[in-house]
């Protein structure tokens, strides 16, 4: 591995294979796109397997002098390397999932795909400030293709929308990063995450970001652009959208804002709460009442990434691991989602609900696929969604007990509209000939939802293996934020509060409840708590 340029050779696989894409056959083009992002996929893989967990925080670096100062250079931690992980796994799926879907203009369409890949990993990779503006803001361009050409009826209206929202935020933005280039004298973001700005500075350096992320993400109430573009889109743009290009945001919010700009991050915690909580409701309460498909998982969308939003800005390492793992379930279970609704749709050629219903009959397979990523999207025990929403809620607690029983309150939403839909197209008789004679799952249609139900169990049963290499970069901005996280309203300690540092003396010292006889306790020693009295009488009783 020594030497080896991996990320940009993941770079490059995509770009020679945007170009052979559009100038081969549509059978050939399909064929170059899937082995090209199967290739990714191993290289990803690869990365996965020698990421050295706990070593140098930026592994796999590369650079090189470009002009002006400039500078091409990769390089990832733990976080963006999730991500990545992420982007190459949902897109051979993506591939799959337009193989027969899509008959106009197909190498175009499997070109404008591969520039989506390479521009996602670009994001995630880039150590400079500037390469990831170029970067980010050029993954608009295919995406805003693959919906102006390949999408529905509407499709001119949803692309336009999309591409001036997301493009717009990102213009402010841009010149937050000139400032911050001229003020620290470097475009390196490593160098810059170790930066202090004055705390003035930081105010407008903040909401000049947050304008750019609160789209991508996207946030209540510059949400508008999403339901139109996900209905619209093709079902691989919605999956790609959906399972990737909105956690650009999020990745944002933990590369720059949170890190960059601490103090001006704590003095916001209530504008992003009150967005999270304003978001999970509203959006959950729109998706209960909609009849297309796309349009209902398109609103859940924007509830579960309010979730991820108040875990970001929870200020400790609980809720930004539950807000990543969140982005990555989410990743997973909505794309999945989309899949689902391709793959009837690709059947019978309409996303209304009220098409369908007794599906169970006659695609069983199809049926056991969609409750399970349901019953993800729900959050089930077991499942990725259930780990994601626990981590992050109790992340969230820690600071404000409001903001997390009114999140609480969109699970129990999101568990109405999702049942609903689920009971509406699966069970209940079935009322039309056509949606009763549609075939089960094809050995294609396996291929892509195999995968993705395989990760989301997996996540769900030893997410471990998607936390362990995030922890410590995770642990590292928790440590750069420390200093100006805002006082938190809920205090779980029973008792009159005291100083931690009373509490973990008289700890340490066997306390006047005895705990330094009953080996039991030395946990609670070691955390300093308060132990109930008559757990400490009890214990100096059997002595």
């Amino acid at each position: 591995m020594e030497g080896l340029p991996i990320l940009s050779l993941m770079l490059l696989v995509p770009l020679v294979a945007a170009v052979l894409c559009m100038v081969s056959s549509a059978s050939n083009a399909r064929w170059i796109a899937l082995i090209a992002t199967l290739i990714d996929l191993a290289l990803g893989i690869v990365l996965w397997l020698n990421f050295d967990i706990g070593g140098a925080q930026w592994q796999f670096t590369e650079r090189a002098d470009l002009f002006a100062g400039f500078q091409y250079a990769l390089g990832i931690d733990g976080i963006a390397l999730m991500l990545i992980m992420l982007s190459v796994f949902l897109m051979p799926i993506c591939i799959l999932a337009s193989w027969t879907s899509i008959t106009k203009r197909v190498g175009e369409y499997m070109a404008a795909f591969m520039l989506v890949e390479l521009l996602m990993i670009g994001t995630f990779a880039a150590q400079d400030i500037l390469l990831f503006y170029i970067f980010f803001e050029a993954g608009l361009i295919p995406m805003y293709l693959i919906i102006g050409i390949w999408g529905g009826a509407d499709r001119i209206y949803a692309s336009f929308k999309f591409f001036l929202y997301t493009l717009l935020g990102s213009v402010v933005m841009l010149v937050a990063m000139l400032w911050m280039i001229n003020e620290a004298g470097t475009s390196d973001i490593p160098t810059l995450l170790q930066y202090d700005f004055d705390p003035q500075a930081q105010t407008w350096l903040w909401l000049a970001f947050f304008a750019s992320f609160a789209v991508k993400m996207p946030m209540w109430p510059v949400h508008t652009w999403l339901p139109a573009a996900h209905v619209q889109a093709p079902t691989a743009g919605s999956v790609i959208l959906a399972g990737v290009l909105l956690k650009l945001g999020g990745y944002g919010f933990i590369r720059f804002s949170l890190p960059m700009f601490p103090e001006a991050s704590a003095q916001f915690v209530w504008l992003v709460f009150g967005l999270s909580m304003v978001a999970v409701v509203v959006t959950s309460l729109i998706a209960l009442v909609q009849h297309d498909m796309k349009k209902l998982i398109a609103y859940s969308s924007v509830a579960h990434m309010a979730i991820v939003t108040a875990g970001l800005f929870a200020f400790n390492s609980q809720g930004i691991e539950g807000a990543m793992v969140m982005m990555l379930s989410h990743g997973l279970v909505s794309g999945a989602l989309f899949l689902c609704v391709g793959v009837i749709y690709d059947r019978l050629h309409t996303r209304e609900i009220d098409r369908y219903g007794g599906l169970a009959i006659n695609m069983p397979r199809y049926a056991l696929f969609f409750m399970l990523f349901t019953m993800a999207s729900i959050g089930l025990p077991g499942t990725s969604g259930f780990v994601a929403e626990f981590i992050s809620l109790a992340g969230v607690y820690q600071i404000s007990s409001t903001t997390t029983f009114v999140l609480t309150t969109g699970i129990i939403l999101g568990a109405g509209y999702m049942l609903y839909l689920y009971r509406r197209v699966v069970f209940g008789e079935q009322k039309n000939e056509d949606a009763a004679a549609m075939p089960d799952l094809n050995a294609r249609e396996w291929l892509m939802l195999a995968p993705v139900a395989a990760a989301v169990l997996w996540m769900g049963v030893y997410p471990e293996s998607f936390l362990a290499p995030m922890r410590s970069d995770i642990a590292a901005i928790e440590a750069r934020i420390a200093r100006a996280a805002p006082v938190a309203d809920a205090d779980v300690q029973i008792g009159s509060p005291r100083a931690h540092e009373a509490n973990y003396i008289e700890g340490s010292h066997g306390g006047d409840h005895g705990n330094g006889h009953d080996g039991g306790d030395s946990h609670g020693e070691a955390e300093g708590e308060n132990h109930d009295s008559s757990d400490g009488h009890g214990s100096e009783g059997e002595h």
